[in-house]
């Protein structure tokens, strides 16, 4: 396993949109490059799929702290010209169903971008700026993040149905680098004091050696750990200072994606696409009270009549017998052998000890410990469903729980 791109890694953008640029390099690339990460095709860049094995690389990090460059991710600050903040985030409301207005400043939200049929047309995460000069992103005063491979999907279907008092500025001069892990956080606190005050989904302004940082808690392997937005120039030395603390190496794409997966986590573009709703994916906690009651966000009668009668498939964890991993693709079939789901993620689960996967499946047969078949190339799979997440997470919030 160590010594092969997973199956469980979605598979790279093959063909980019005219209008995006080329493959790219991270601003890390000559880093991973010369501590020997494997460089792979993703999302539009060449990103490292390992180091020295995912299966290590994944214990390392569930046991003690990886660095992960997640710089192919798109941050976007969103400015009011001649309008508040307050009617930033309700324009910024009409394509997502979270509290965006009612978040306090430095905290942040996991939301979906939503078409007008309420299928998903991106996850991501929100955060309220402080006031001006109080963080790195001048007039911003919303600081997005979107998946990398949708980034100019996402700012394209954003600048068509915000008004055109709010800007967009994608920045693209930041690299985005994710320490997770137990040891995360005490390991940075070294480097940048007072990060060890933050708790998970909440973010702040620091510094590290003159350059301007914004740091969240926050990330997506289950585990506790921070994301920091550094100037691209500067992240090069602070991935040496930071990988410098014993607790610290570099992580690879590959066990990034078997983290999330045991983490229950979707992967847009695999467990997550248009024809698929919030409630399908399990994903009801992201739609706020308020908003479910104003009822006023894309995609809102669909979905709250899902919300109440029930969506006709849903997502769900499988257990899968054995230790052939079934993958991404594979088929859920009834005993008569008629297809009635699909697999979207799996692969073999390190800390678990087995193959996992996610699927979509008939809601009756969403329950936990429900017996299910799948099959990969002809061959049947026994499995059962799971409830999720596989591994639990380990974030630390408000109050130490």
């Amino acid at each position: 396993m160590s010594d092969t791109l997973p199956d469980t890694l979605p598979d790279p953008l093959d063909e980019l949109d005219g209008d995006e640029p080329a493959i790219q390099l991270l601003p890390l690339d000559a880093w991973h490059r010369a501590r020997g990460g494997r460089m792979v095709p993703f999302a539009g860049y060449e990103m490292p799929v390992q180091y020295e094995g995912i299966m290590a690389e994944h214990l390392w990090t569930r046991e003690s702290a990886g660095l992960f460059d997640v710089s192919h991710m798109g941050q976007v600050g969103l400015t009011g010209d001649g309008i508040d903040a307050a009617a930033v985030a309700a324009a910024l409301e009409k394509v997502l169903p979270g509290d965006v207005a009612g978040l306090a400043p430095t905290r942040i939200r996991y939301s979906l971008l939503l078409n007008d049929e309420g299928g998903i047309l991106d996850d991501l995460m929100v955060t309220t700026l402080p006031e001006e000069g109080a963080h790195p992103f001048g007039a911003a005063s919303l600081y997005v993040v979107v998946n990398g491979a949708t980034k100019y999907d996402d700012l394209a279907y954003l600048l068509d149905v915000l008004p055109d008092d709010v800007t967009l500025n994608l920045m693209e001069d930041q690299a985005l680098l994710a320490v997770q892990g137990p040891k995360a956080v005490a390991a940075v606190a070294r480097l940048v004091p007072g990060v060890e005050a933050l708790v998970f989904m909440t973010a702040g302004a620091f510094a590290w050696n003159g350059h301007a940082l914004w740091i969240s808690r926050s990330g997506y392997t289950g585990e506790d750990g921070v994301e920091i937005s550094i100037p691209a120039e500067a992240a090069a030395a602070f991935a040496d200072a930071i990988c410098a603390e014993p607790e610290v190496k570099p992580i690879g794409l590959g066990a990034r994606d078997s983290l999330r997966l045991e983490a229950g986590l979707p992967l847009y573009g695999h467990d997550l696409d248009p024809e698929t709703t919030p409630v399908m994916a399990d994903l009801g906690f992201a739609l706020s009270k308020r908003r479910r009651e104003a009822a006023d966000f894309a995609g809102a009668a669909r979905i709250l009549a899902e919300r109440t009668d029930g969506p006709a498939v849903k997502r769900v964890g499988l257990s899968v017998a054995g230790r052939q991993p079934v993958r991404e693709g594979a088929s859920v079939v009834d005993a008569d052998g008629a297809v009635i789901g699909r697999v979207t993620s799996g692969g073999f689960a390190p800390s678990v000890g087995a193959p996992i996967a996610m699927a979509y499946v008939p809601a009756a047969l969403a329950e936990a410990g429900t017996p299910l078949l799948l099959v990969q190339r002809g061959k049947i799979h026994e499995a059962v469903v799971a409830p999720l997440p596989f591994v639990p997470h380990r974030y630390v919030r408000a109050g130490g729980k």
